[in-house]
């Protein structure tokens, strides 16, 4: 009756799976990490050897979610809910508040679009890659990788392709979320301002988000708020004129 439950109500164990999954990463960093890796960053690691565990007992290819109790987890981590965070993190963000952080704030927007994307693409064309789309697609993984699947999606990129920008910018969310508590003292970072500036070069907003409450809690919405806003942005800018960018060269 229990596995018949939690089969048919799949979306609702996806829910109750990723909470548990969250209540022991925040258990494994308050005790095990004293919160120096934050719980957001153990719960990706978790999330990726859980769905390499699944995909292994089954031999499918959706790892957790080729487990019929587990479905939802598709579903959850599936495009349409991963629009509607998009969209519904954007309606976060106050213009205003953005606009007196000053140009600093606007610079560290554009530098954190424009350099990661130009950095990925140069790898990605030194390992062999040589199709625009497939080249901007990566590029735009080490934005975020929400940015990754959204222009891979809009370009048409084939599912390996926007594996491998799911994975950069995990990688680099990751990479993130550990570092920043470590950094935080060396690059000042201790303010409002800075927390903007710093959200917006980082541009991933769970990363930033995540390392920033390791930090000091009270720069989070700071540094979610540009981190928010160059998503959407590069959501905007990598399937377009970025892909331009990339077609003529």
């Amino acid at each position: 009756m229990i596995a018949e439950t939690l089969t048919t109500q799949g979306l609702l164990t996806a829910f109750a799976l990723t909470g548990l999954v969250m209540l022991l990463s925040e258990f494994v960093s308050a005790r095990l990490t004293r919160g120096r890796i934050h719980g957001s960053a153990i719960a990706v690691l978790a999330g990726l050897a859980l769905a390499w565990a699944g995909g292994s007992l089954t031999g499918g290819t959706k790892g957790l979610a080729d487990i019929p109790m587990l479905a939802g987890v598709g579903l959850l981590g599936g495009a349409m809910l991963r629009d509607f965070a998009i969209v519904a993190t954007a309606f976060e963000v106050d213009v205003a508040r953005l606009r007196a952080a000053g140009g600093a704030a606007v610079a560290a927007l554009l530098l954190g679009l424009v350099i990661p994307f130009i950095a990925a693409v140069l790898v990605a064309r030194a390992s062999g890659y040589t199709d625009p789309v497939a080249l901007t697609t990566i590029g735009a993984g080490a934005i975020t990788y929400i940015v990754g699947p959204v222009t891979g999606s809009a370009l048409g990129a084939g599912p390996d392709v926007m594996a491998i920008s799911i994975a950069i910018g995990v990688l680099k969310s990751i990479l993130v979320m550990v570092a920043t508590p470590l950094l935080a003292r060396p690059i000042r970072l201790s303010d409002s301002r800075s927390a903007m500036v710093f959200g917006g070069m980082m541009a991933t907003t769970s990363g930033v988000s995540a390392g920033l409450a390791a930090t000091d809690r009270a720069l989070v919405p700071y540094g979610a708020l540009t981190a928010t806003f160059s998503t959407g942005l590069g959501c905007l800018l990598a399937p377009s004129l970025f892909f331009l960018a990339v077609r003529a060269f």
